[in-house]
């Protein structure tokens, strides 16, 4: 005999159906929520590794590793002794400078992070915006001192002492001279002078006196430029100590001066006799009105447009600028070497 369900059991099975298919796209809902979750926050995190990746990427400042090219300045004046072997030598002692120069540009921002917020532009750096602790940026400095100098020493033990040098006179600044005027800007132009030195290692030969003066009167002007856009910038005191032991008509006539200096010496070396023997051309003067172009450019820079804050961003972005030592270079290149 069929018995038939009564409508309050149907009625059961009705609503016990129902409450499984809900659960089921409950926790179909749940699971997929979760999922979401989990994708957001590994996407996160990788933003989060990128932007830590970016921020360690800036604080090396990878930018400034242009002054390093003066490492190459030796060879670039020494066309008979050019080789593959040689140039890869050279190529390999400036990624040590660069190394070596982060790692100081590392504890200078760490010993200025404080003053560093208190200007227009440096307050954006790693350790002053606080993107990147100094755990870290300790940790980064140590690895970059490592491998520089394991690396130096590897190429050229006189070479690991010329770092040295340039790391201690560095050490030096960041911790006391920098607050000292006068030997702020020629610690700068030390390093420069250092950085020929080393490449003159690098290669085995001696530098060229002239090399050397040209180089550190360079360097002191480009420093001078950047002591004046302070104090046009009116940071004061807070900022740089020694902004205390300058003044606008100081740094307009030390500039003059160092100027003075820089084009008399220019023009000695490539009228000198020894010089162009040497090279294998009297032509050599012919590449002085570049250098003359690329001064008065600058000086326009400084003093017209009162942007010399960074010679390095300038020199990297300035079209004028470029054009003059890309012109110098070919011309210098041909006469030298054509």
């Amino acid at each position: 005999m069929t018995q038939t369900a009564s409508p309050a059991s149907s009625n059961r099975r009705q609503r016990g159906s129902a409450v499984a298919i809900k659960d089921d796209t409950s926790a179909r809902e749940t699971t997929s929520s979760a999922r979401d979750a989990a994708d957001a926050s590994a996407r996160a995190s990788i933003k989060g590794s990128a932007g830590q990746g970016a921020a360690m990427l800036r604080l090396m400042r990878p930018h400034q590793w242009i002054k390093n090219l003066f490492v190459a300045a030796p060879l670039f004046f020494t066309p008979p002794i050019v080789s593959f072997d040689i140039l890869l030598r050279v190529l390999v002692g400036m990624a040590v400078f660069c190394l070596v120069t982060s790692a100081v540009y590392i504890l200078n921002d760490y010993m200025d992070r404080e003053t560093d917020r208190l200007h227009p532009t440096k307050a954006r750096r790693p350790l002053a915006a606080g993107t990147v602790g100094p755990s870290a940026a300790f940790a980064l400095m140590a690895a970059l001192l490592v491998t520089g100098f394991a690396t130096a020493l590897w190429l050229s033990p006189e070479l690991a002492g010329l770092l040295a040098i340039y790391f201690a006179a560095n050490l030096a600044y960041s911790l006391r001279l920098k607050h000292m005027a006068i030997l702020d800007v020629l610690i700068i132009a030390f390093g420069f002078v250092l950085r020929i030195a080393a490449g003159a290692v690098l290669i085995n030969v001696e530098p060229s006196a002239w090399i050397m003066i040209v180089t550190g009167l360079l360097a002191l002007f480009l420093a001078l430029g950047k002591r004046r856009d302070d104090l046009e910038k009116s940071l004061g005191n807070d900022h740089r100590r020694s902004l205390e032991g300058y003044n606008m008509d100081f740094l307009d006539i030390a500039v003059a001066v160092i100027l003075g200096a820089l084009l008399v010496a220019y023009m000695v070396y490539t009228t000198d006799r020894e010089v162009m023997a040497e090279l294998g051309t009297e032509r050599i003067y012919y590449t002085s009105p570049f250098v003359i172009a690329g001064i008065l450019r600058y000086l326009q820079i400084m003093l017209v447009e009162r942007r010399s804050g960074s010679p390095t961003v300038i020199v990297l972005t300035d079209k004028f600028l470029i054009a003059t030592i890309v012109l110098w270079a070919i011309t210098f290149a041909y006469l030298i070497h054509g």
